[in-house]
């Protein structure tokens, strides 16, 4: 498939302002000492994230993982290389339960303060800041359940100001070829484009 090059990062050049929120993946470099998740993980969708938009240029990306909720794909270490947890139904209701303030991961006993792990509105927060500004262009990619779960947090990131109302929510879920192909075309669009988008519900 043939795409625009990816895009340098310049110092001094403005981050952009779509966000994509990219499911992790079970396929992962064991390789890599401490990597940052956009180098961790590596299935497909990674891969294609890879070769279009390394250098994020297009977008920035949050990984949603389940075990360690939303994170920042360019910055955060992810810290246990070997961890392996699959997004299930009762572990996708939960993260829509507990909302964009719980922690993820828990702490491992109840008995525990709950100082574990990071809030998605934590992350979302300190991502928006860089822009100065909401996100004007969302996409979500990955498997149903964890659509799921990043639609659920949607709504609240809008109300809190770091997604902008209006901005088109793509939603990237099909075949895998087919997904690489989306995928790859919202990252070189040039603006907001509409894919198999839904608006954001409020």
């Amino acid at each position: 498939m043939s795409g625009a090059p990816e895009l340098p990062i310049i110092p001094g050049m403005p981050k952009s302002r779509r966000l994509l929120i990219l499911a992790c993946s079970q396929r992962k470099r064991r390789d890599l000492a401490r990597p940052l998740a956009i180098d961790f993980y590596d299935g497909p969708l990674w891969q294609t994230l890879r070769t279009v938009d390394h250098a994020g240029a297009h977008a920035q990306v949050a990984v949603l993982s389940a075990l360690y909720g939303l994170r920042d794909a360019r910055f955060e270490q992810i810290a246990d290389l070997h961890y392996d947890q699959v997004m299930t139904r009762s572990q996708a209701d939960a993260m829509i339960a507990g909302g964009v303030a719980t922690r993820w991961p828990r702490p491992p006993r109840r008995s525990l303060p709950d100082t574990f792990g990071i809030a998605p509105a934590a992350e979302i927060f300190s991502m928006t800041r860089a822009i100065n500004g909401p996100f004007v262009d969302v996409a979500i990619a990955g498997g149903h359940l964890y659509i799921d779960v990043a639609r659920g947090w949607i709504p609240n990131f809008i109300r809190s100001g770091w997604i902008a109302p209006d901005a088109p929510l793509t939603i990237i879920n099909d075949m895998i070829g087919r997904m690489r192909q989306s995928l790859r075309q919202w990252l070189i669009a040039p603006g907001p484009i509409n894919l198999s988008a839904s608006p954001p519900s409020t």
